[in-house]
């Protein structure tokens, strides 16, 4: 099968773009189908039997926390998916102490949401172009949304407003610049000229956009570029920019961001929690400041004994997100499984809460010691892992080009 890719020849005029084609070797990364009209999609599940490890052996250790960090995310997903929108006054008279079906959203047991849709989206970008290409994320999340593109039901449901938003705005975008560069509109979800992507503005969101989904969705960053933690932390908080477009939200991605890479370097969580975590790590964040919002949580606003009854909140505003999953991470008594169920019983936005707690914690406590009666339920198990693999060799074979040189800093 192959792909055809848009591509401009250095000294080609725009009224004579060739397209080039490349062979598909991973198939499972673009949308497959199981009719030839393309209405009824393959779903993650599904694409598990499509799938072969990487060709090469890789650290176990590494793979251990990508995996605990991706597989964390969707457990806290699934976990809270079926109370989400429940208020914390209910969740406090009953509360979630395990897995559940139904709800919400009439899920079965360990089905995930957007949150997790959106994250393996996000990794299969990164593995597809093996670079970060925000242009390739939108096209990817766009998938998503018209055709439920790595949806555990087939189906985009539980979006938000921001991001439904973005890529109704994008696909505007696409359709402006198609016509402009006189590319086939069909093939411009595969563009592959360097310059023309330049000349794509990939930032389609309101400057005022500070919802938490930019973060529910980061871990695949963090977990591909930790080997260069300054480009991996700028690049976490470019991930979420494009759909939300506040500075706040951009500063909690790369907060977060750093945290994560800080993990997967072995730090303490006495260590990744510390008041002084940005001044330890500056030059991570090529010394720009962080919004005073976040600052204020950098410095351990989220260390409340009271939790709920001290103004932590599970609401989809990105600062109050942020603040709750560090505060169940604190709190959890280095228990994975605690620290999810606080995190889901805060209340509202249940699933993203504990979805964000997730790729912390499980990149902290690593696959291996997340609940196993959790992980028995969990949607897709085997096509996570098996991306997490990949996340891991790509990862390692971008930073060997990055450092020899091949690799340009986007």
């Amino acid at each position: 099968m192959l792909l055809f890719v848009a591509e401009v020849g250095q000294h080609s005029s725009h009224k004579n773009n060739h397209v080039r084609q490349i062979a598909r070797d991973k198939q499972w990364l673009y949308p497959q189908y199981h009719d030839s009209q393309h209405i009824k999609i393959k779903r993650p599940d599904e694409l598990e039997q499509e799938m072969k490890d990487p060709p090469e052996n890789i650290d176990k250790s590494i793979l251990d926390r990508i995996q605990g960090s991706m597989l964390g995310m969707a457990l806290g997903d699934t976990l809270g998916a079926p109370v989400e929108f429940e208020p914390p006054e209910y969740l406090t008279v009953n509360p979630v102490t395990d897995l559940q079906e139904g709800g919400t959203w009439g899920l079965k047991k360990g089905q995930f949401t957007d949150d997790t849709s959106m994250a393996l989206c996000l990794a299969t970008s990164l593995i597809a172009r093996q670079d970060f290409v925000l242009y390739d994320q939108l096209v990817r999340y766009k998938w998503w949304l018209q055709n439920g593109y790595m949806s555990s039901t087939e189906k985009c449901f539980d979006i938000g407003m921001a991001i439904c938003d973005s890529l109704l705005e994008f696909k505007r975008r696409q359709k402006v610049f198609a016509a402009k560069y006189q590319i086939p509109f069909e093939q411009m979800d595969f563009l592959a000229d360097f310059d023309l992507l330049k000349m794509f503005d990939v930032y389609c969101s309101n400057d005022g956009a500070a919802g938490n989904g930019a973060l529910m969705r980061l871990a695949p960053v963090p977990l591909f570029f930790y080997r260069q933690p300054t480009l991996a932390v700028e690049y976490s908080g470019r991930s979420g920019r494009i759909t939300h477009g506040d500075q706040k939200a951009y500063d909690a991605c790369r907060y977060y961001g750093a945290l994560i890479v800080a993990t997967l370097h072995g730090e303490s969580k006495n260590d990744i929690l510390n008041e002084n975590f940005y001044h330890n790590h500056k030059s991570w964040f090529d010394n720009k400041p962080l919004h005073k919002d976040i600052e204020m949580i950098s410095t351990g606003s989220f260390k409340k004994r009271g939790g709920l009854k001290e103004g932590i909140q599970g609401i989809d505003f990105i600062v109050k997100s942020l603040e709750a999953a560090l505060w169940a991470f604190w709190s959890d008594e280095n228990s994975f499984e605690k620290g999810a169920l606080s995190a889901v019983n805060l209340g509202n936005n249940t699933d993203t809460t504990a979805a964000i707690y997730g790729q912390l914690a499980g990149a902290h406590y690593t696959y291996q010691n997340l609940p196993k009666k959790w992980l028995n339920h969990l949607y897709a198990q085997n096509f996570m892992l098996c991306l997490s693999k990949w996340i891991t060799y790509e990862g390692s074979i971008w930073n060997s080009k990055y450092e020899s040189g091949v690799t340009k800093k986007q």
